[in-house]
C-alpha cells in the first residue's frame, strides 16, 4: 500500500514539473533602426529625412550593428531592416537576427475618393460653368463649413485616371473646377444644404450623409490623445468618418478598452508591431 501511495506522489511531481510553459507572443515589424549620440538602437516611429537621418521610436535590445550592413555618417548609423522580438511595452527585445528589409505591405491605393453619390448620365459635368471657379469652390466650402452638420469634403478627380498614360497630366490638369467633383458630407438630409452651397459653387456637387459631424470626430480625436497610453499618432478619417489612431501593438484588451470607451468602429486601431 505505501508502494502504491510512493508511486502516485512521484506522478503527481513528474506531472507537475512538465506542465507547459506559457507561450509568448512575438512580435515583427519593418523599418528604419537608427541609433545616435542620444539614444541608442532604436526602431523608429516617424523619420526626419535630413543625412544624416533623425528619428524616434522603441528601444531594441539585442542590437549588433556589427552584424549587420548598415550607414554610418557623423556618429549616427540606421538602415531599413525586419526585426521579430517580444514586447514588454517599452522595448522590443531581439529573438532572431535582423535581416534587410523586404517588400513592405501594399498600401491598398490609399484612400479612395471617389463620388458616393450616382454617376449622372453622361459623366460628371458643371451646371454653372461661370461659378466653377477655384475661387467659387472655395467660398463654398467655408461656407458649408458653417452650416449645421458639417462633416468633412473632398474633392474627386477621378477624370484624371483617363490621363494615366499621359506624363505631367496631374501637373497641368489636376484641381481643375470644371472637372472635379466637390464632395461635401452632412449629418441628417444633406439635400437640405444643396441651395445654400449652389448659390455659390456651379460645378459639379456630391452631397452624402454621415453618422458624426467633423467637430464630433476631432473632439474623439483630442480625447483619444489624453487617455489612450502608447498613442504613436491620431487623425480624422473623412471618408471612414472614424478616428484612426497608431500605436505600438494592438491589444484584445485594448481594443475592448476603446470600444468601450468611444464606442464600436469610432476608433480604428493600427499596430506598427504585428504578431509572428
Amino acid at each position: 500500500m505505501r508502494g502504491a501511495l510512493l508511486v502516485a506522489a512521484l506522478v503527481t511531481i513528474v506531472s507537475c514539473g512538465t506542465a507547459p510553459a506559457a507561450t509568448v507572443t512575438r512580435y515583427q515589424a519593418e523599418g528604419t533602426v537608427l541609433s545616435d549620440d542620444e539614444h541608442g538602437p532604436q526602431l523608429c516611429d516617424l523619420v526626419m529625412e535630413s543625412l544624416p537621418p533623425q528619428c524616434g521610436g522603441i528601444d531594441l535590445a539585442g542590437w549588433d550593428w556589427e552584424a549587420v550592413e548598415h550607414s554610418a555618417q557623423g556618429g549616427v548609423r540606421w538602415g531599413e531592416y525586419h526585426v521579430v522580438g517580444t514586447w514588454d511595452g517599452a522595448k522590443l527585445t531581439l529573438t532572431e537576427p535582423p535581416r534587410p528589409a523586404g517588400q513592405r505591405d501594399a498600401p491598398g491605393g490609399g484612400p479612395d475618393f471617389t463620388s458616393p453619390c450616382p454617376r449622372p448620365e453622361g459623366g460628371w459635368r458643371p451646371a454653372d460653368p461661370a461659378k466653377a471657379t477655384q475661387e467659387a469652390m472655395e467660398a463654398a466650402l467655408a461656407r458649408a463649413q458653417e452650416l449645421p452638420g458639417y462633416a468633412g469634403s473632398w474633392l474627386d478627380q477621378s477624370y484624371l485616371e483617363e490621363m494615366e498614360g499621359d506624363p505631367g497630366s496631374v501637373e497641368r490638369h489636376g484641381n481643375d473646377p470644371k472637372r472635379l467633383v466637390l464632395n461635401v458630407r452632412f449629418t441628417g438630409d444633406p439635400a437640405a444644404h444643396e441651395a445654400a452651397i449652389r448659390e455659390l459653387w456651379g460645378g459639379a456637387l456630391c452631397l452624402s450623409p454621415a453618422e458624426h459631424t467633423e467637430a464630433e470626430l476631432q473632439a474623439v480625436r483630442e480625447r483619444v490623445e489624453k487617455e489612450v497610453e502608447g498613442l504613436r499618432s491620431a487623425s480624422v478619417d473623412i471618408l471612414a468618418g472614424r478616428v484612426e489612431v497608431g500605436v505600438w501593438v494592438v491589444t484584445p484588451e485594448l481594443e475592448r478598452e476603446v470600444a468601450e470607451r468611444y464606442g464600436e468602429g469610432l476608433v480604428h486601431l493600427s499596430g506598427m508591431l504585428r504578431p509572428v
